[in-house]
């Protein structure tokens, strides 16, 4: 027999062994999921965000059913989704706080003093070691950081600071973690009642220096903690903080806003 042939039929019958063979380990060796994997990726939104801390929704959806992670653990998901994943694990009705991202810096560039001319890559993080263009140490760099992060088109710039949709604001936090000065946190959300509050500074600075730099940040006034009719608003040192354990049982956030006169007590409602 031709000799070439021989080799060409043995290798063919080598290779239908072997496939055989891993065919038959494959089938004996095979992990079997739970199922419940499927159903629980399923509830979760498949953002791939990795805002709750993991690869990907599949992932998260391994550690929700094994127990490493809690039904409400994905922000993005909120309410809704903890409840339809509580339901597939056969657990109880679950509370997830919806949180939106809120800004601590509410001056426009025209409000903030200049110092200096910046020519360095545009962006915030970049902007930061040099210090930017402004005065305030504690303020918005303007450069977007924070839009660019968000997957959801949630957080835009308007006269050069960043706001937020909070309808679209699903709480991911990748805003957040994108700041390089930090005015950018989660807090509580009520979705039914449409409309949150903040304070829009995050200078920590005495009165006199706030001045310097700043057209409206908080001079620690105190008015707003004065107003407020259940001590939702609180002073840390000489800025202005919310309680938002408190705020939302409050019945007079306009009178708040209103007394505010450096006006950086503000809310953002929902279109």
């Amino acid at each position: 027999m031709n000799p070439i042939l021989v080799s060409v039929l043995s290798m063919g019958l080598l290779a239908l062994a072997f496939a055989a063979i891993l065919a038959v380990v494959n089938r004996k060796l095979a992990v079997q999921e739970d199922p419940r994997v499927e159903a629980v990726l399923e509830a979760l939104p498949g953002a791939n965000c990795g805002a709750c801390g993991s690869a990907s929704c599949r992932d998260m959806a391994e550690r929700i059913v094994k127990g490493d992670a809690e039904p409400g653990a994905c922000p993005v998901g909120g309410t809704e989704s903890a409840r339809r994943i509580a339901e597939i694990l056969g657990l109880g009705e679950v509370e997830v706080v919806e949180k939106v991202a809120v800004v601590h810096c509410g001056a426009t560039s025209e409000q903030k003093v200049k110092v200096a001319e910046y020519r360095g890559v545009k962006t915030c993080s970049a902007a930061n070691l040099l210090g930017g263009e402004y005065a305030c140490r504690y303020g918005c760099l303007g450069y977007g950081d924070c839009v660019r992060a968000c997957g959801f088109g949630a957080i835009y710039m308007a006269d050069g600071r960043p706001k937020v949709d909070v309808e679209r604001c699903t709480g991911c936090g990748k805003c957040a973690q994108a700041c390089p000065r930090g005015i950018i946190t989660l807090e509580p959300y009520d979705r039914k009642r449409g409309e949150t509050i903040f304070v829009a500074c995050n200078n920590p600075d005495r009165a006199p220096a706030v001045r310097r730099v700043c057209e409206v940040g908080c001079i620690g006034c105190r008015m707003c903690a004065r107003t407020s009719d259940n001590g939702a608003f609180y002073m840390d040192g000489n800025l202005a903080k919310v309680d938002y354990g408190k705020v939302y049982e409050s019945g007079n956030w306009d009178e708040v806003v209103e007394k505010c006169p450096r006006k950086i007590i503000r809310m953002e409602r929902a279109a």
